[in-house]
């Protein structure tokens, strides 16, 4: 992880004030992407404006593993899909005084708990490259296809075919087979599949070690669309891209500190995303970011900007089952 920009940093709240959304306004333009409109909020979106609606009928497991990472699945386990690769080196547990289930303790350990599930597809998805999202990348990728899981990873296009590939050697891994769309990866907007599982690539506001753009997903798994944001703080587009991909499950970074954005800032994210659900990670894995506590802020904060949205609150190990 790295510190947000100077004049980020400096900025406090919920971010609905209109000199931290001129800031965010002018970074975004930069980058050709929308910029917000005055300092009124946003409702719900309604159909998607790109095509896609929002899901119903569909039912999924997230377990948070600490830190930013999850572990999605259908109910059956044929369909797992993991949001970064931070497993068996993962701190996240130890401030909730909760002792890491076995099956995350180790290499060894964790490919045997995955073959056990007789998994159709394993996707993992790289958000970007900072310790606490790709620690253990590398060794999960090769121990899974070791062992025989039908696995793929995906992440952004030039952190795939350029950033990592010497990394994916010395691992023993072709990227060719490996990394999805035949080791291309994707860009923003662009599209990865494995087994039933699809994966879009969104922006996010953050740094990266090898100033490759950092990003979060949109994942269609089990006929739920999740959002897992990555590290990233508030920004703009969140607006759009609720609008134009329907999620309705929110995985979302609450830490603060000098690295993304905190409890109130993704309560209002989920607002603009439009999401029915959502679950706060990314908090207590380091004395950087907020503590246990944060959960039960982002709580309290959804429910004074979005009452209508479900959040579940979980420790490390914990699981939940989500239903559209």
């Amino acid at each position: 992880m790295s510190e947000k920009e100077a004049g980020k940093a400096a900025v406090a709240g919920i971010a609905v004030d209109c000199g931290r959304r001129a800031l965010l306004r002018g970074m975004l333009a930069a980058g050709g992407t929308l910029a917000l409109a005055g300092c009124g909020i946003g409702a719900r979106p309604g159909p998607g404006t790109g095509g896609a609606e929002r899901l119903t009928g569909g039912r999924v497991t997230v377990r948070w593993l600490g830190g930013g990472v999850v572990e999605i699945a259908t109910p059956d386990y044929k369909q797992i899909a993991y949001g970064d690769a931070w497993i068996w080196n993962n701190a996240g547990w130890t401030r909730f005084n909760v002792p890491k289930a076995p099956e995350y303790a180790s290499r060894d350990a964790f490919v045997n708990y995955v073959v056990g599930k007789r998994p159709e597809a394993v996707f993992v998805l790289l958000t970007h490259d900072h310790g606490d999202h790709i620690g253990d990348y590398f060794e999960m990728l090769k121990g899974l296809a070791d062992a025989g899981v039908p696995v793929l990873t995906a992440g952004q296009s030039d952190l795939m075919r350029k950033g990592l590939v010497e990394d994916f050697k010395k691992a023993g891994l072709d990227p060719a087979k490996i990394v999805a769309n035949n080791g291309a990866g994707m860009n923003f907007g662009g599209i990865a599949r494995h087994g039933a599982m699809t994966a879009r690539l969104v922006p996010a506001v953050h740094s990266t070690l090898a100033a490759y753009p950092a990003a979060g997903f949109m994942l269609d798994i089990g006929g739920v669309r999740v959002y897992i944001s990555g590290d990233t703080d508030l920004f703009g587009e969140m607006r759009t891209l609720g609008a134009r991909y329907q999620p309705n499950l929110g995985i979302v970074c609450v830490g603060n500190g000098p690295f993304t954005m905190g409890p109130e800032e993704a309560a209002r994210a989920c607002q603009w995303l439009g999401v029915s659900h959502a679950i706060p990670v990314h908090y207590a894995h380091n004395p950087f970011v907020r503590g246990v506590e944060a959960g039960d802020a982002f709580q309290r904060a959804l429910a004074q900007i979005a009452p209508g949205v479900q959040v579940s609150v979980m420790k490390p190990g914990e699981t939940r089952i989500v239903a559209t």
